[in-house]
């Protein structure tokens, strides 16, 4: 409860609302008395500004293959925020202020094409990572012909590598040439068909992480 010192137009002592009176050398200040940034309220916001930003940090090299990845997934939002609702949901583990993101669990496509049946990747030579996948063309809706989408995420350079016209499902293999800097990192790497129109895509799958040679 506030009192008023000096009738309406005076001074007051005390705090009404967020405000709060003082004195300093005789003159009388009010101020505001603001949010306690410990409270739950506040702590709930830095919460949740800490999972966005640890996503969009991760889904940033991300961003132009997430608009093929996940052009089918953007009802009503963008392809992009389709995504980011996915990795916030699915692919964020920790606890706050400490959140990182799963490699495991992340996709960089979603779809409903037969994706990649056994799939591995190794780096066979410097700069150099050979992905395989084992020929399931005989799935439903699944085609010979559908190309591999192939992309490699290096965190340490927060930097990621895409490919999208690669070998064929009958074909069983590709071979990705990387920047030579990439050698020594670690990266880890995904995998996806779409068909020839280019109209339906596969959820990724998670093919391994790897040093570079």
């Amino acid at each position: 409860m506030a009192r008023i010192n000096q009738g309406i137009s005076g001074g007051f002592s005390g705090k009404v609302g967020t405000v709060v009176d003082g004195n300093w050398n005789g003159i009388d200040y009010m101020r505001s008395n603001g949010t306690d940034r410990t409270d739950a309220k506040s702590m709930a916001q830095l919460d949740q500004r800490a999972r966005f930003l640890t996503v969009m940090q991760f889904l940033s090299p991300l961003k132009e293959f997430l608009h093929v990845g996940f052009k089918n997934r953007a009802h009503g939002i963008t392809a992009y925020n389709a995504a980011t609702a996915y990795h916030l949901e699915h692919a964020l583990t920790g606890t706050f202020p400490d959140y990182r993101i799963d490699y495991s669990r992340v996709k960089v496509s979603q779809g409903k094409l037969p994706g990649a049946l056994n799939p591995a990747a190794v780096s066979v030579s410097p700069a150099e990572i050979r992905f395989t996948w084992d020929n399931n063309s005989s799935a439903i809706e699944a085609m010979a012909d559908d190309r591999a989408l192939v992309v490699i995420y290096n965190p340490v350079r927060q930097s990621s590598l895409s490919f999208t016209g690669g070998s064929t499902r009958l074909g069983g293999s590709q071979n990705i040439t990387l920047p030579v800097r990439f050698s020594g990192d670690v990266v880890h790497c995904y995998m996806a068909f779409r068909n020839i129109s280019q109209t339906v895509i596969s959820d990724s799958c998670f093919v391994g992480s790897m040093i570079v040679l």
